[in-house]
């Protein structure tokens, strides 16, 4: 056998040899990278490397919260297939995308540590950094499970989006750098405890610090005999039948929002004469007015409560408009009945005007101070011209 024959086949067999190892030097250094990520644990239980498309897939995936009180773990993602972006490749771009079939997310909140699972102790970019060092473009969740545990602890009320289809393409802005929002978002999902869906559009800005973003919001149909723990609770209350709908448009720019919500409901019926099952003489009373009200104020046409909720703000401190509230229910009632879409009158520009107008206001109030100052300044300078004038007339 000649030399040159010898070489390649020692090649080859180092290069199944290595092949084979590969995916076993992967799953130790992912579970190593997992095992300590300060309150949260995880762990993989295989890996699958594919050399020639570019990617490995994570088998049976698991987080969860060290020294806590809650049985389910923080993530399971049975499998995630992480790979190069060939389309991006070819435009000149090294990124990645991910996707996770699957996956069920337990956040439960509570101002317990023990039992407080959100997951916003960890920086999970960083440790995205080091699964997949090439920064990710597109990111994708295919029939996932989310479930939003204690959302309001008394009563208790959770909340689960259940076949929840997600997407989140050109995170690094690979497509279009002139746009302000170059990331397209969405999302949709059931919610099964409460008898609706939801659907989530969005552009964002995800190379921000807090990112910008121009969104609609919509959950559909949920029933409002479902929401009778809470209206018992806080409203002295609860529900005989009819369907809620909410809407919300948000744009944000810099930390400044501005945007609505528009709940509408739908045959609404609270009070019920035959009802016996442990109601009391002051609820008996509540249901009562409280339907003569949805009466009162009700579209009799579309059988519909309405109103439209301004919020604008930022951030840390979201406003909401209290006479434009009112108003929109006696609009709807007396006027022009509100419409199960989108008002579509939400866009970025809005964000940007209020961070205009703040900065407008901050430069008059600089302004005025230094006006103020400079007043203050001749006040005291005429002081001393009066002062040298008495000393000199002395």
């Amino acid at each position: 056998m000649k030399r040159t024959s010898k070489i390649l086949i020692v090649l080859a067999v180092l290069l199944v040899t290595a092949r084979l190892l590969l995916p076993y030097f992967v799953l130790r250094y992912v579970n190593k990278t997992l095992a300590d990520m300060g309150d949260y644990t995880g762990h993989v239980d295989d890996i699958d490397i594919q050399l020639i498309r570019g990617a490995y897939q994570i088998d049976d995936m698991r987080i969860r919260k060290i020294n806590g009180n809650i049985k389910e773990p923080f993530l399971y993602i049975p499998k995630t297939d992480l790979s190069v972006e060939w389309k991006s490749l070819f435009r000149g771009r090294l990124v990645s995308e991910v996707e996770c079939y699957d996956p069920i997310i337990n956040f439960a909140f509570s101002e317990n540590e023990a039992n407080n699972q959100t997951g916003a102790e960890v920086d999970w970019t960083a440790y995205l950094k080091k699964l997949l060092p090439i920064n990710i473009n597109r990111f994708a969740v295919i029939d996932g499970t989310v479930n939003l545990t204690s959302l309001i602890t008394q009563p208790r009320a959770d909340l689960s989006l259940k076949q929840f289809q997600g997407e989140i393409r050109n995170i690094r802005n690979v497509e279009d750098k002139n746009q302000k929002l170059p990331s397209p978002v969405v999302a949709t999902g059931n919610v099964p405890g409460y008898g609706g869906t939801m659907a989530f559009s969005a552009n964002m800005n995800l190379l921000k610090l807090v990112p910008d973003f121009d969104y609609n919001l919509r959950f559909n149909d949920m029933q409002l005999v479902k929401l009778n723990p809470l209206a018992r609770e806080y409203a002295n209350l609860d529900f005989e039948r009819g369907t809620v709908s909410i809407y919300s448009e948000m744009a944000m720019y810099d930390s400044k929002l501005n945007g609505y919500l528009k709940p509408l409901t739908k045959g609404m019926k609270i009070f019920d004469l035959n009802e016996h099952d442990h109601r009391s003489v002051g609820q008996f009373f509540t249901e009562l007015i409280a339907q003569a009200g949805t009466a009162v104020l009700k579209n009799q046409k579309h059988d519909q409560v309405a109103t439209r909720i301004p919020l604008n703000g930022t951030v840390e401190d979201v406003k909401t408009a209290i006479w434009p509230t009112v108003f929109g229910v006696l609009r709807n009632a007396y006027i022009k009945a509100f419409k199960n879409e989108f008002d579509n009158n939400i866009t970025l520009q809005d964000a940007l005007k209020s961070v205009k107008e703040d900065y407008k206001a901050k430069r008059a109030e600089r302004k005025a101070e230094r006006k103020e100052k400079r007043e203050e300044r001749r006040a005291e300078r005429k002081q001393k011209r009066e002062e040298r004038k008495k000393e000199k007339a002395n």
